[in-house]
C-alpha cells in the first residue's frame, strides 16, 4: 500500500491508522515480534511499502535494537509487539533506556477493552509494569485517541530530557474505523521543558569559571544528547579547563586532546577522580551524579563550588548539592555562556591554570598495574588492538556490561559523539548485541563492533540470526575469560575469593557460527589478533571472534563502593580494608 493511498480521507481502522501516524512521525525502521492481538496491525505491514520492520528473536532485543538505532541517529526507536509475554519481555529495553535518556515508543498489544481486568488469555497490566520505568504511558480507550496519543508520545519522548513512551493497543482499537485526521499540534499544558538557561544563572556560573583556579568540567550524556560537544570544547579550551566525562559522556569530549581527564567514577582514571576531588569549581553539564561517579557523597568535590546545568529539574541538587544550578538544554546554556565570554569582559589567570594542569600531568604518572603477571592474552591487550585496528574508520563500539565494558571505556580513545552505544543506568546484560544491531541498522556505511563477556553475549545471542536473515554485518568480540568476571573481581576482594557461581561454560562459538552460516574465528593468542581483526573485518557479514583470555584479570583503577573518589585503587597489592558490597 503506498503512502498516498493510506492518506485519503476514507474511514480507516485503527491498525491502518497505527501506520499512517508511523508515516507523519517520519518513522522508516521498526523492530518488533508479533503475536495474536497485533495480527492486524502485521496484515496491514504486510501491505505497506514505507516502513522496514526487523523481525528479532526476543522482545527485549527488540527495544534494545531500538535504543541503539537511537543512540545514533539520534530519533525516538520505535517497537512493535503483543500483549501479555511479548509485552513484558520489553521491560528491561525500556527501563535500560530511561535510566540513560534515550528516546523510544513503544507500542505493545493488548487485549478487547472489554476484557481487560479479567485475566484474559495474554493480558498483561502493561501500563502499571511501566509506570515507574518510563517517562510517560498510555492505554488507548477509544480510537478516536490514537493519532493524539501517537503524536504526543513522540514530542515527548525526544523533548526535554529523553526518554521512552508506552502505548498500550486493545485489540478491539486495532479493529474500530474512523476517519483519519492527525493533529498538527499538540496541547499539554503541564508539560513544558526549560530549553533556554538563566542569563543572571550563566554570567554567575561564568563568573565562577573564570575566577577558579582548579576548575574542573563533567561532560555528561545531556551533551551528547543536545548536540552540545563542539561546545563543550570550544568553553574548555578558551577557559583552559580539564575535561573528565562519564561512562554516557565518552565521545563527548576527545580523548586524545591535552586537556581531556577521560573518564571519570569507580574505574575512572586516577588523575580524573583526583582532579574532581581537589577542584575549586566544578562545572557539571548533563550528568545526574549518580553513585558510579560520585563514590561516598560526603566527600565528593567537598571544597568546590558546584555548578550544575541540566534540562532535568529534578536531577538538579538530587545527589550532589549544588551552588549554581542552571535549568536548560546544554547547547543553549553553552552557547549563551560563549557569547558572554566573547565580550571580552572576562578574563582568568593562566598562571594558576597552568600550575593545575601541571599537578594533573604528575596525578597522570600513577597508573593502574596488571593483576596478574605472566598472564596468558590479556583482555586489554585485545582492546587496544582493537582500536588500532579501528581508529581510522567510521567505527561505533557496543558493549555488554562488566569487566570488558570498563576496558573498553578505559582503552579505546572516543574522539567523536555517539561513537560508545553501552548500557549505563540499568548496566544490562545482554544490551550491546542487539543494540549494535539497531546501530548498524541506523547507519550500514560504519563499522559496527559489539565488545562482550561470554557471560553477557549468551543472553541475547539468538539475535545472530537477525543478523543473517537481514545481512547485519556486526563484529562481535567475545572477550572470554570463563567468568562473569565483574562479579568474580568483587568476590576476589570483598568476599575471600569465594567465587560462587561465576564460573560459567560457553559453546563452541566457532561451531555456533557454523551452525548460524557465518564467520566464526579462536584467538589464543596476541600474535593472532591483528590477522584475526583483518579478516573480520574485510568479511561481508556477521563475525564471532572468540578471544579466550587470562580468567583472572582485573578491572585498575577501581574505587569501591562507598569509598571516596581519591582513594582509587590501582593494582591487587592497594592496601585497602575490606568492606560489604
Amino acid at each position: 500500500m503506498t503512502a498516498e493511498q493510506m492518506n485519503k480521507t476514507e474511514k480507516m481502522t485503527g491498525a491502518r491508522m497505527f501506520l499512517e501516524c508511523l508515516r507523519k512521525e517520519g518513522v522508516e525502521k521498526i523492530f518488533g515480534y508479533p503475536g495474536g492481538v497485533i495480527l492486524h496491525i502485521y496484515d496491514e505491514l504486510y501491505k505497506c511499502d514505507f516502513i522496514e520492520h526487523y523481525l528479532v528473536r526476543h522482545e527485549q532485543a527488540a527495544v534494545h535494537a531500538a535504543e541503539g538505532y537511537a543512540r545514533i541517529t539520534g530519533k525516538p526507536g520505535v517497537v512493535l509487539v503483543t500483549s501479555g509475554p511479548g509485552a513484558c519481555n520489553t521491560i528491561t529495553g525500556i527501563a535500560n533506556a530511561y535510566y540513560d535518556s534515550y528516546p523510544l515508543v513503544v507500542f505493545t498489544g493488548q487485549v478487547d477493552s472489554k476484557l481487560i481486568g479479567n485475566d484474559a488469555f495474554q493480558e498483561s497490566d502493561i501500563v502499571g509494569i511501566t509506570r515507574s520505568c518510563c517517562k510517560h504511558n498510555y492505554l488507548v480507550k477509544n480510537i478516536s485517541e490514537l493519532p493524539r496519543i501517537i503524536k504526543e508520545s513522540f514530542h515527548i519522548a525526544q523533548t526535554g530530557k529523553p526518554g521512552p513512551v508506552v502505548i498500550s493497543l486493545p485489540k478491539d482499537i486495532l479493529t474500530s474505523k474512523m476517519e483519519f485526521n492527525y493533529p498538527d499540534k499538540i496541547n499539554l499544558p503541564g508539560y513544558n521543558p526549560t530549553y533556554e538557561g538563566h542569563p543572571i544563572q550563566c554570567r554567575r556560573a561564568l563568573k565562577s569559571l573564570c575566577e577558579a583556579k582548579r576548575p574542573v568540567i563533567i561532560s555528561g550524556g545531556g551533551v551528547i544528547h543536545s548536540d552540545a560537544w563542539q561546545e563543550v570544547r570550544e568553553l574548555a579550551r578558551k577557559l583552559n579547563i580539564p575535561v573528565a566525562t562519564t561512562l554516557m559522556g565518552i565521545g563527548s569530549y576527545p580523548q586524545d586532546d591535552q586537556l581531556s581527564l577521560g573518564m571519570l567514577g569507580m574505574h575512572g582514571n586516577y588523575w580524573a577522580n583526583h582532579a574532581v576531588s581537589n577542584c575549586d569549581v566544578l562545572f557539571a553539564v548533563g550528568t545526574r551524579f549518580n553513585d558510579r561517579i560520585t563514590g561516598c557523597l560526603k566527600r565528593f568535590a567537598k571544597d568546590a563550588k558546584v555548578i550544575h546545568v541540566d534540562i532535568d529539574p529534578c536531577s538538579i541538587s538530587k545527589n550532589v548539592n549544588v551552588d549554581i544550578p542552571i535549568v536548560g538544554d546544554a547547547k543553549n546554556v553553552l552557547n549563551l555562556m560563549l557569547n558572554e565570554y566573547n565580550t571580552g569582559k572576562y578574563s582568568f589567570d593562566e598562571e594558576s591554570r597552568k600550575n593545575w594542569i601541571k599537578q594533573i600531568e604528575a596525578w597522570k604518572e600513577c597508573r593502574a598495574k596488571f593483576a596478574v603477571e605472566n598472564a596468558g592474552l590479556r583482555p586489554q591487550t585485545v582492546i587496544e588492538h582493537i582500536y588500532n585496528k579501528t581508529k581510522d574508520r567510521d567505527t561505533v563500539i557496543a558493549t555488554e556490561v562488566g569487566q570488558h565494558q570498563m576496558w573498553t571505556a578505559q582503552l579505546y580513545k572516543f574522539s567523536k559523539p555517539r561513537q560508545l552505544v553501552t548500557s549505563g543506568g540499568l548496566g544490562t546484560m545482554g544490551f550491546g548485541f542487539p543494540a549494535a544491531i539497531g546501530a548498524q541498522i541506523a547507519d550500514k556505511n560504519k563499522l559496527v563492533f559489539n565488545i562482550a563477556g561470554d557471560g553477557s553475549i549468551q543472553m541475547n545471542i539468538q539475535e545472530l540470526m537477525t543478523c543473517v536473515d537481514y545481512k547485519i554485518p556486526v563484529k562481535i568480540a567475545v572477550i572470554n575469560n570463563g567468568y562473569l568476571g565483574m562479579v568474580r573481581q568483587w568476590q576476589e576482594k570483598l568476599f575471600d575469593k569465594h567465587y560462587s557461581q561465576t564460573p560459567i561454560s560457553s559453546p563452541d562459538y566457532v561451531k555456533l557460527a557454523e551452525a548460524y552460516g557465518i564467520l566464526g574465528l579462536r584467538i589464543t593468542d596476541e600474535s593472532q589478533i591483528d590477522e584475526a581483526l583483518d579478516k573480520a573485518i574485510a568479511y561481508d557479514g556477521p563475525v564471532i571472534m572468540d578471544f579466550i583470555v587470562e580468567p583472572f584479570e582485573m578491572v585498575y583503577p577501581w574505587v569501591l563502593a562507598g569509598k571516596p573518589l581519591n582513594e582509587t585503587l590501582l593494582s591487587n597489592d592497594s592496601d585497602e580494608k575490606k568492606q560489604g558490597v
